[in-house]
């Protein structure tokens, strides 16, 4: 067993920290450990793009085809710029989106969320009810 896991199971022990940090830093150990070349599974990638791809031979004008590749910094700029919205901006915000079904607090946004975000694209997948239609969301 390594010194750092040694330390990290001793202040865990301690109660200086909670099981899932302990988690975290465990897994951060890992992802630290392995080769820097290659893409190993859980490795973090530089993720420059968040792409949508839509194919679809069915449509009422013909095939559709969509290509939309959003750059990373735009949406991690974004989410730092939600953090200068005032706050009855972003009651009202919120107050328009949960009227509309969708239960989301902008004040929960941070960077950190989208890291995450971007993380768990490896495993997405979207199912689409059209038998011809193929829909991909990937990082790249």
């Amino acid at each position: 067993m390594s010194e750092d896991r040694r330390s990290i199971l001793q202040m865990l022990s301690e109660g200086k920290i909670t099981p899932d940090e302990a988690e975290r830093l465990m897994a951060a150990l890992e992802r630290g450990s392995q080769p820097a070349s290659g893409a190993a599974p859980g490795a973090r990638r530089n993720v420059k793009y968040l792409r949508v791809v839509v194919d679809t031979d069915e449509g009422h004008d013909g095939p559709t085809k969509v290509n939309i590749r959003v750059p990373m910094n735009l949406l991690r700029a974004g989410v730092r710029l939600s953090s200068i919205i005032p706050p009855i901006a972003r009651e009202k915000v919120n107050a328009a989106m949960a009227k509309n079904g969708v239960p989301f607090d902008l004040n929960q946004l941070k960077p950190e969320n989208l890291e995450e975000l971007v993380e768990q694209l490896d495993e997405l997948t979207v199912d689409v009810d059209q038998e011809k239609t193929k829909v991909r969301i990937f990082c790249e």
